[in-house]
């Protein structure tokens, strides 16, 4: 058995019943009229139409999926298809390297620069960032070698002692004991704005969550929504970013959940780990 047979209903217990007609005033069903010769459609005609309906919808799926493990997007004679993407299985393989904690060896396709772009942005919102020497190795990483050198300049004025006040550290970006310091970015979908085949520029929209936890933390984990624009290049066979920037939004309407307390943060935070992203 296929998994179309699964899924439509190809075992042939599949019943499909039709909505009987409003009577004449609307509320009660009707009898419905005779065909010429006065004979009435049986239900079994009824099932059989169904079942057909059915399995054409099954084959169309599967010619669907079959033709975009080919050709990646669907759509015209140049591989674009005329409707967003979603994020959604593509039938690329995901990327099985690491290089120093963070994957890597992304596909030389825009399936594979929107992988490389929402892994980097999860790495260039973790919590060791705020780390000097963790924050090189992510640089080194995750930047193309003719930008490593800039970027990390820019960021060594950046993590300060008194941005990590701000943000409840320690002058030398630790935290403060009994308390569990928190920044983890979630990707929410990526978009590439450019693509030339060794350059591209993606947008990654991402939920991110930054604070303290801990009992009498004056700086509570927030959660907080953004977009990271990458540029990246083919650099020695992998995607790696040239430059990138950040802007708030879009944000949803808060919703009513109840704040979680300090201690179940930090547990969750403990708890569960991320994800390898991959279009």
């Amino acid at each position: 058995m296929s998994d179309d047979d699964d899924l439509f209903g190809g075992t042939g217990e599949t019943r499909t019943r039709l909505p009987e007609r409003g009577g004449a005033d609307g509320y009660g069903p009707g009898r419905r009229p005779g065909r010429p010769g006065g004979r009435t459609p049986s239900r079994s005609l009824v099932t059989v139409v169904g079942v057909v309906v059915l399995l054409i919808a099954a084959i169309a799926f599967a010619n669907r999926d079959e033709s975009s493990s080919e050709g990646g997007r669907g759509g015209g004679a140049d591989g674009k298809g005329t409707e967003a993407a979603p994020t959604a299985p593509t039938g690329e393989k995901p990327v099985s390297g690491k290089n120093g904690g963070i994957p890597s060896g992304f596909a030389k396709s825009e399936q594979g620069v929107q992988s490389a772009a929402a892994n980097y942005a999860v790495a260039l919102g973790s919590a060791e960032m705020f780390d000097k020497a963790k924050r090189d190795d992510i640089l080194k990483a995750i930047m193309a070698p003719s930008s490593v050198a800039e970027f990390t300049a820019q960021l060594d004025k950046a993590y300060t002692a008194d941005f990590f006040k701000n943000v409840g550290l320690k002058a030398d970006g630790s935290a403060p004991s009994g308390y569990q310091f928190v920044s983890r970015t979630s990707p929410i979908g990526t978009k590439v704005t450019h693509f030339s085949g060794d350059k591209a520029t993606v947008a990654t929209w991402c939920g991110g969550l930054l604070g303290l936890a801990g009992e009498r933390s004056t700086k509570p984990v927030t959660s907080s929504w953004f977009t990271i624009t990458m540029e990246l290049a083919w650099t020695d066979g992998d995607w790696k970013i040239t430059t990138h920037t950040q802007k708030d939004g879009p944000a949803p309407v808060p919703g009513d959940d109840r704040a979680s307390g300090s201690e179940e943060i930090a547990d969750a935070v403990e708890g569960y780990g991320g994800f390898t992203y991959a279009r």
